[in-house]
């Protein structure tokens, strides 16, 4: 069964004065604050779009990296990622650095840097910024 999740932005003014929220309408869990300084040169208090594909990408992967590893008889204790997604205006989303430390008895770093791998590339948030879009659009 699929699962659509949704989170809506209500954006006001232009995009170097204007701002906007982000809410997590799926599991109404919180609203965020976006706005052009938050992305271009990092604000306090404010996110930005690649923060939150950061967090997508560094939970979507240590799902997967979780998985791989029980797959593969070496279930994890922990596992910690940091995704670093980078932004320059003018260029867009530069990519994405996962930064994973875990615990995983009994496996060999040459194994765990395979298997860590492989959930990267099946990593679903990987996989995803490479799919197709599609768009309703109307005037209000």
């Amino acid at each position: 069964m699929a699962i659509t999740s949704e989170s809506t932005t209500v954006w006001t003014g232009t995009l170097f004065e204007g701002s906007g929220n982000v809410a997590l309408d799926s599991s109404g869990l919180a609203t965020f604050q976006v706005n052009w300084d938050a992305r271009a040169v990092g604000v306090a208090n404010t996110t930005n779009p690649e923060e939150l594909l950061a967090a997508a990408h560094s939970s979507c992967f240590s799902m997967a990296l979780s998985l791989a590893l029980a797959e593969a008889g070496y279930p994890p204790e922990s596992i910690q990622t940091t995704a670093a997604v980078t932004f320059e205006a003018g260029k867009g989303v530069l990519g994405s650095h996962l930064l994973v430390s875990a615990r995983v008895p009994g496996i060999s770093e040459a194994q765990f840097e395979a298997i860590a791998e492989e959930a990267k590339v099946n990593c679903p948030i990987s996989q995803a910024l490479s799919i197709p879009i599609t768009i309703e659009a109307e005037l209000a």
